[in-house]
């Protein structure tokens, strides 16, 4: 009888743990989903970051003191680094390469001369403010709300506030989603993939006017 009921409640401890991680799952499911495209807003090379040593740092959420420490500090450069990103662009110059910098209240800096682009047209804006703010938010909830983060931290949370779980990763995407729709983000910074889109060029003001159709002296 002993070994039976030491039997049941090994049982029952397996079921609980088993579900309390499916249920962390759960949320980490419902997060990604929620958010959506959003998470596509953030700096790629952040969000592979996070998600390839979020369970290093926090030893699969079987977290001791040091572990706790290394995962506050990560969380707080990944979100710096996203912040960052937002105050930064590119541009494709002449000679064909890719050139980075910060925009400031007079264009991107630092960034070599240019014969052909207007650096002056990068200048910092207020939705950059929004977009830094956003994408801080964005990752923020993305990264207290990972299952790993979760155990680590509140592990009790996971099991008596599902409910605030599931619900606030919804919350934060539409309002997010809706500001970004009221401030486009126009700017491919660092961290974000180039395209054919953001290689816009503006010509400076002195270029040469393109030739006009010769007139015909019959």
């Amino acid at each position: 009888m002993i070994a039976d009921s030491s039997s049941l409640n090994t049982g029952s401890a397996l079921a609980s743990s088993s579900s309390s991680r499916n249920g962390g799952t759960s949320v980490t499911k419902t997060t990604l989903s929620a958010f959506g495209n959003l998470i596509k807003l953030l700096p790629t090379g952040t969000v592979f970051a996070f998600q390839f040593m979020n369970p290093v740092v926090t030893n699969s959420g079987e977290c001791n003191a040091t572990n706790k420490t290394l995962c506050a500090v990560f969380l707080a450069a990944c979100g710096f680094s996203c912040a960052f990103s937002s105050f930064t662009d590119s541009y494709t110059d002449s000679d064909n390469q890719r050139h980075y910098g910060m925009v400031t209240p007079k264009g991107l800096w630092p960034s070599p001369p240019s014969n052909s682009i207007d650096l002056s047209v990068y200048k910092l804006k207020f939705g950059d403010f929004v977009h830094a703010g956003l994408s801080l938010l964005v990752f923020a909830a993305l990264g207290l709300l990972d299952t790993n983060t979760v155990h680590c931290f509140y592990p009790s949370f996971d099991s008596t506030q599902k409910r605030l779980l599931q619900l606030l990763p919804t919350a934060i995407g539409v309002v997010s989603a809706s500001l970004f729709i009221i401030f486009p983000n126009q700017r491919h910074g660092i961290g974000y993939p180039s395209t054919s889109h953001s290689d816009h060029t503006s010509p400076k003001s002195n270029d040469t006017a393109p030739p006009q159709n010769p007139i015909n002296n019959a």
